[in-house]
């Protein structure tokens, strides 16, 4: 007689009260601005608890974007950068990961800013499961990437007196996440 070893998926949703999506620019090539998304999903659904099989579905409302100057956001959701109007979401659908060590992946993924798809790797460190006070099964994860957004056609041009830009083309993504294990899907 043999015994079924195959884990059912289990369904993990984002816990925006623990998580975080952060993005960073060069200013003037001289600092650095960071901006956040304060409206987000998640839907990770994993082959029992082992993380490192995993679908990923993310969406980000783009109206919630903030970096802490009113007038930086309403520039940021003009047509010269998310064209907010067009575009409301940026979208994130992992496809594959690769294992590097116990608790470091690389997750491969299309990103869509601006109605542009284009494959992104993203550095995944999974910092633990545990259970919270209440009996609920969370995950950690830290997760970075890097971008040209010009490549999604956020392609605002502007020089300053020293011939610099005024903003730089790579963005660094950072996100702190905390997934809550709901059920077997």
């Amino acid at each position: 007689m043999s015994v079924n070893t195959i884990k059912p998926n289990v369904v993990w949703n984002l816990d925006a009260s623990h998580s975080s999506i952060q993005f960073k620019v060069r200013h003037l090539m001289i600092s650095t601005v960071t901006g956040t998304f304060s409206s987000y999903r998640a839907r990770v659904t994993s082959e029992g608890d082992n993380l490192s099989k995993v679908q990923v579905q993310f969406e980000a409302d783009v109206a919630s974007v903030t970096t802490g100057l009113a007038d930086r956001d309403k520039h940021l959701l003009s047509e010269d950068f998310f064209h907010a109007e067009k575009y409301p979401h940026i979208l994130f659908e992992g496809v594959d990961v690769t294992r590097r060590s116990e608790r470091s992946y690389i997750m491969h993924g299309l990103l869509n800013i601006r109605g542009v798809s284009l494959p992104v790797d993203l550095d995944v460190a999974v910092n633990g499961i545990a259970k919270d006070p209440y009996g609920n099964t969370k995950a950690g994860l830290t997760l970075r990437t890097r971008i040209n957004r010009k490549d999604f056609g956020l392609n605002f041009h502007v020089l300053n007196e020293a011939g610099d830009l005024l903003v730089g083309d790579e963005v660094r993504i950072e996100a702190e996440v905390q997934l809550a294990r709901q059920s077997p899907a």
